[in-house]
């Protein structure tokens, strides 16, 4: 294994390495290839959705010296700089540690001169809705007379914070959250290159904890790599399901599914008894409570509109939403209902009961009618 986390060290270097976000990416690639550069951009979504990387590549690519079509040529020294972090004309500023009027009156002083390398200046300011109104106003004096030789990338995970004037000037892209294939997808590629051994079930109990970022699932696989190395020190071992579930503290879907299945059955018995189970294998009652909401909240959307292309099954196996589907058509919607709501309220007494599981067992009973 290399020495670079796996997220540094699969960054896409070019724009067909990007998984997802193919309406911004199709957008940016066009005004690269007709030479219609906008002098600033606002790239919004949430973390780890590929904004920082998308401004690189449009950074590096307005800098190839032997552009091919809109790809950067990896290869030219001004690919190399931007790629090894060196170049100089690449300036990125966190906001959220650098909001004040000082750190953007250096970036006016900044603007003024010519690149000293590059043929562009790019400035990236990232969480950039946190700068102070003092260094917003500094900023929107600059947007509104860039020298030609700047390109300004505004990234943002709030983007309704930011100014409405420092909106206005510029091109904004609204980043979303990946599905599980398509992080399945990046995942894949990385295993099959540092030759991992791992099963596809892990695989996507990553994805689907990933919480739509390809960033936060290369984090999860290299916890998971450094877990199973310490575990087992054969390298020829296979990285389970398990092995994830133990890792995470994730709570394995299809246990919520039987439990909710108990439920409506009104085997108030054997729903008590599986509650204690799952409790006892270590599961928090608090995050078993709020998955259990989540789930009986899927079940209802469904429910009412039973399309699971809905944004909100994105993340979800094809087999979970087999299960989920199974259970929208065979359960009653007022109990789908009643059951949400009982489970909700324990989900609120539990921080506040002498026994934590208390809350559940009786909103189990409550719904059952025992």
């Amino acid at each position: 294994m290399a020495n670079l986390v796996l997220y540094r060290k699969y960054r896409p270097k070019s724009f067909s390495e990007v998984v997802g976000q193919e309406h911004i990416v199709q957008t940016i690639t066009n005004e690269i290839t007709n030479d219609l550069l906008s002098h600033c951009y606002l790239f919004s979504g949430p973390k780890g959705s590929g904004k920082t990387t998308i401004a690189r590549l449009l950074a590096k690519a307005i800098n190839c010296e032997n552009l091919q079509g809109f790809e950067p040529c990896n290869k030219c020294q001004s690919c190399m700089e931007i790629n090894s972090g060196r170049a100089i004309d690449l300036v990125e500023i966190d906001a959220a540690s650098n909001r004040g009027i000082d750190d953007i009156r250096e970036l006016k002083e900044g603007i003024r001169f010519a690149p000293t390398r590059l043929k562009y200046k790019v400035f990236i300011i990232d969480e950039s809705h946190q700068l102070s109104k003092d260094a917003a106003n500094a900023l929107l004096k600059m947007l509104e007379e860039p020298p030609s030789f700047t390109v300004f990338v505004l990234a943002t995970t709030e983007a309704h914070k930011m100014i409405p004037t420092i909106s206005s000037r510029c091109q904004r892209f609204d980043f979303r959250k990946l599905s599980v294939l398509e992080i399945m997808k990046k995942l894949e590629m990385i295993v099959k290159k540092e030759k991992i051994k791992i099963s596809k079930p892990a695989l996507d109990l990553i994805a689907m904890n990933a919480d739509g970022a390809v960033r936060n699932a290369e984090v999860l696989l290299d916890q998971i790599l450094s877990f199973s190395k310490v575990s087992d020190q054969d390298d020829k071992k296979e990285i389970t399901e398990e092995d994830v579930k133990i890792l995470l503290g994730v709570i394995d879907v299809g246990l919520i599914a039987k439990l909710i299945d108990l439920i409506f059955e009104k085997k108030s018995g054997a729903a008590v008894g599986f509650l204690n189970e799952i409790i006892e294998k270590g599961l928090d009652p608090l995050e078993l409570a709020k998955a259990i909401v989540e789930y009986l909240r899927q079940i209802l959307i469904l429910k009412i509109s039973p399309d699971l292309e809905n944004p909100i099954f994105r993340n979800l196996t094809q087999e979970i939403k087999g299960e989920l589907k199974k259970q929208a058509l065979k359960f009653p919607k007022p109990e789908i209902r009643q059951a949400l709501k009982a489970f909700l309220e324990a989900q609120n007494k539990i921080r506040y009961s002498p026994i934590p599981q208390l809350p559940l067992e009786l909103a189990i009973l409550e719904i059952t009618g025992d």
